[in-house]
């Protein structure tokens, strides 16, 4: 049987040009998305055997329903070789505005406990199969702290951090822990950015190095490895020259802008 991979976020951008990419190889897809019919008329429209794909609807930010997804894809298509979750949502916030606080919460409820949620269903299973890819979708903003971009730099370095956690439980289980970090990729996400994004790669150029990325099995890689410099470039400045760079820079459009 064909190899299964099970992707979140899989109705546009980078989850969608992975699920392309992953069908490309030979694996079969259970696809996670709130638009669940939209995402189905994508997969018709490619022209894919219908048993090569499940969409499964389900809200990442919501515990229940992205475990349930989880919990139906062992049940009606078998336990994944590769969970990719990489849904996730990035809005700007102002700490001063009290709306603001829900966004905040929203942010991490979809970008960090979504993300634990979403391996759930699979750690035991796997770890008793002794094998397979749980992937996290982190981003070079969770390196440094981006005024105006507070929530998404948080939840991102808390990706990172949570993944590093993960990797480490499951050492010598035969489940690799993948932490995939992207910098400026083109899509509905980035695309009212107000500010220079250097190194912007395709959606469908980066899914072609994340799933190199993945089938290794590394721990953690940076795309474009040029941003990769830059952030870790970044991360060596002292505080005070950082806070001088980026002074003055555009920031995230907040909610409703």
């Amino acid at each position: 049987m064909k190899p299964l991979v099970f992707i979140t976020g899989a109705s546009s951008g980078i989850g969608r040009a992975l699920a392309a990419r992953y069908h490309a190889a030979g694996f079969r897809l259970a696809l996670v998305a709130r638009r669940g019919a939209e995402t189905e008329a994508w997969a018709r429209e490619q022209g894919w055997p219908e048993a090569d794909w499940r969409v499964l609807p389900a809200d990442v930010a919501d515990i229940d329903s992205i475990t349930a997804a989880g919990q139906r894809c062992l049940a009606e298509v078998g336990l994944p070789d590769v969970v990719i979750a990489n849904a996730g949502i990035s809005v700007g916030v102002d700490t001063a505005d009290a709306a603001d606080l829900a966004v905040i919460a929203r942010t991490f409820a979809t970008n960090n406990v979504g993300m634990a949620a979403t391996f759930q269903p699979f750690v035991s299973a796997m770890r008793a199969r002794g094998s397979g890819r749980l992937v996290g979708v982190a981003s070079v903003a969770g390196i440094r702290g981006l005024p105006g971009h507070g929530a998404y730099c948080a939840s991102k370095a808390g990706v990172i951090s949570y993944l590093e956690s993960l990797r480490g439980e499951l050492r010598g289980s035969g489940v690799k822990v993948v932490t995939v970090v992207p910098g400026y990729v083109d899509t509905p996400l980035t695309r009212g950015n107000r500010y220079g994004m250097p190194f912007l790669m395709s959606p469908e150029d980066f899914a072609d190095r994340a799933f190199v990325a993945i089938r290794a099995g590394v721990s953690y890689r940076v795309i474009p490895w040029p941003m990769g410099v830059a952030a870790k470039l970044l991360r060596l400045l002292p505080n005070a020259v950082f806070d001088r760079l980026l002074a003055g820079r555009p920031r995230k459009r907040r909610q409703g802008e």
